[in-house]
């Protein structure tokens, strides 16, 4: 039977593993995810989540199993740009400011329509900040800065590696409106996080890790 193209999940793993030295991180998974979905990934410290995220965002090669987007074989040079992967490592050029590393980010990525960095900065909450070198900015300042580009690149995915981290209360409730809002719009997120999420999109998937 064939599944209908609503039907079909953004991404899929099947027996996904990764093995470091000969050794497996993590036993072999499957899972789905749909757009208009969020995924919580959840597990122990040293279970691998940040490895998964890593491995689905082409940064780490997977032990075995196999990976689909939109129900095809996920090919790295055709997902460029459709998956976007934010870290406890920002991806910000320190010496540049906050509009220059996303002028640049635009550049290899393109923009998603109707975005404008102008638009995105303003959306973060970095009023003054705009124009200063990105050393010079505190921690959560670094952080609203790197999410600045989930406004503004056109990726359907998200991995999100503990985004909630080095943020306020405000800052907190940016991230899950930011997850709100791509969700709504028939994109997906995956989310690593200590604490607790307060999505009120309805209820995450979840997606456990085991040893």
């Amino acid at each position: 039977m064939t599944a209908t193209p609503a039907a079909v999940p953004l991404l899929e793993a099947r027996g996904l593993s990764f093995c470091r030295q000969d050794e497996p991180v993590f036993a072999p998974m499957d899972f789905q995810l749909h757009a208009g979905e969020l995924a919580l990934v959840e597990g122990d410290n040293g279970s691998g989540k940040t490895t998964l995220l890593r491995m689905l965002a082409g940064l780490l090669h997977a032990g075995e199993g196999e990976l689909y987007w939109r129900g095809a074989a996920l090919q790295r040079d055709a997902v460029v740009g459709e998956i976007l992967f934010l870290g406890h490592q920002l991806g910000l050029k320190a010496d540049l400011t906050p509009r220059e590393n996303l002028r640049i980010a635009a550049g290899l990525h393109g923009a998603r329509k109707g975005a404008s960095v102008a638009s995105v900065l303003a959306r973060i909450g970095l009023p003054g900040y705009e124009d200063e070198p990105v050393r010079r900015l505190s921690a959560g300042q670094k952080k609203r800065a790197a999410l600045a580009r989930l406004l503004l690149l056109p990726a359907s995915l998200w991995l999100l590696d503990e985004p909630y981290a080095n943020l306020d209360r405000i800052g907190i409730a940016l991230v899950n409106d930011l997850l709100e809002d791509h969700t709504a719009a028939g994109g997906a997120a995956m989310v690593t996080s200590h604490g607790t999420v307060a999505f009120h999109g309805g209820e995450p998937r979840r997606i456990r890790m085991h040893d």
